[in-house]
């Protein structure tokens, strides 16, 4: 049999286990939402594709994310984290590797639409695992984690897999990411479990989903004001660090593809620290509000000074992209404040609901900002890739930091609530 004392240190450390297993998934998330950025050329020369036709391309994403979305949270409140979350896993992998078997257009959109059904359950497992196995006193921190975990991958998802690429080629480099998919969703089938039974109450872990309560849910003002404060602050950076702003630093500043992707790289990075940190910070000063509306500010300010702010040294580029992502890392709090205002019973189902705006927006601003840009007069075409001009650019991607401003005047409305 197994002692007791065996059993208290599986119940210390299993809890890790599980999160460091959504963690890994969050990772993976990323690599296949920032991989496009990196092989812009290859697509447009390969598939034949103009700034529109990529950006809807890498849109297709974000299509199908949304659509899933809207039943994720739903279908974890109802149903078995660990199979459906096992099962999303292997949608994302063989997604990928018929992407990386893709010669046509409509081939490479429906592997993008299969990873984007897939990834739409990776930040809600990890919030709904993380409310499940850790206090409520740990939550933010743990919450904070998340983005830590997903922006690793979209560093990985930068500079060291454009090396990989430029060694290996894109298509053998996603062919084995997507094998490792394979792994991982196995890995997390056999080991985590939907509630810790050990620790946990039964009657804590009852669903108490119904449609009287999803109602709630839609009515709560809260909500709503979170959901679209999420997507308006996580967008900028989805949409500058994971598609146009690798051309876009090429243009402005005169670097390699290498360079531009080690220095987005540091906006991930940013992130990644920021969010546990803002975290910590706003649970120990209790105003988890004042520091969203700071840091998303000082987000805007920094990516301003990036986008019409040229020449600058390279260092100087590098700082105020680590503070771009650093201040956005206070959106993680929003899923904090969303799980707090809403029945536990509700928290996928409050968690999916604000990770679809983001979604939302980038589904619409890839495409659009690849549009306006193919709209411009004095494009040009080198080796069968098209190239924009920096004042194309420039008036184009203002509506990011546009984005920043409206996130920061919703802050005025929402209720910090302990």
């Amino acid at each position: 049999m197994i002692s007791t004392l065996s059993l208290k240190k599986i119940n210390n450390y299993y809890p890790i286990l599980v999160i460091s297993l959504c963690a890994s998934f969050l990772f993976y998330k990323f690599i296949l939402q920032i991989y496009p950025s990196i092989i812009t050329d290859q697509l447009m020369r390969e598939l034949k594709l103009s700034g529109a036709g990529l950006g809807n391309l890498a849109a297709t994403f974000y299509y199908s994310y949304i659509v899933t979305q809207l039943l994720v949270g739903i279908l974890l409140d109802k149903f078995s984290t660990r199979w459906l979350t096992s099962a999303a896993i292997v949608c994302c992998a063989v997604g990928l590797i018929l992407f990386s078997e893709s010669h046509t257009v409509l081939t490479a959109a429906l592997s993008r639409s299969l990873m984007g059904v897939g990834v739409a359950f990776a930040t809600v497992s990890y919030m709904k695992l993380a409310a499940v196995w850790f206090s409520p006193k740990h939550y933010a921190f743990i919450g904070g984690l998340l983005a830590t975990a997903a922006m690793s991958g979209a560093v990985f998802g930068e500079a060291p897999l454009n090396m990989l690429i430029n060694e290996y080629g894109w298509r053998n480099c996603l062919y084995d990411i997507g094998f490792a998919g394979i792994v991982l969703a196995i890995l997390f089938w056999m080991i985590v479990r939907d509630t810790p039974t050990m620790l946990v109450d039964r009657s804590t872990q009852k669903s108490n989903l119904t449609w009287q309560s999803l109602l709630q849910v839609i009515k709560n003002k809260q909500n709503w004001l979170l959901t679209i404060y999420s997507g308006l602050a996580f967008s900028p950076l989805a949409i500058f660090g994971g598609l146009w702003g690798n051309p876009f630093l090429q243009q402005a500043y005169h670097l390699t593809k290498i360079q531009t992707s080690s220095l987005l790289s540091l906006i991930f990075i940013g992130l990644g620290i920021g969010s546990p940190l803002l975290g910590m910070l706003a649970d120990y000063l209790g105003k988890r509000q004042l520091i969203m509306l700071v840091s998303t500010l000082a987000s805007c300010i920094a990516l301003l000074a990036v986008l019409y702010i040229q020449p600058m040294p390279s260092t100087l580029l590098g700082v105020l992209l680590f503070i771009f992502g650093f201040g956005l890392g206070a959106f993680m709090l929003v899923f904090t404040i969303g799980k707090e205002i809403n029945h536990i019973s509700l928290t996928a189902t409050v968690i999916a609901m604000i990770n679809t705006s983001d979604a939302i927006l980038d589904s619409i601003s890839e495409p659009g900002i690849g549009k306006l840009l193919d709209l411009t007069a004095d494009q040009t075409i080198v080796n069968g890739v098209r190239h924009f001009s920096l004042h194309s650019y420039h008036m184009v991607l203002s509506i990011l930091p546009i984005y920043l401003l409206i996130a920061c005047v919703l802050l005025f409305w929402v209720k910090d609530r302990k």
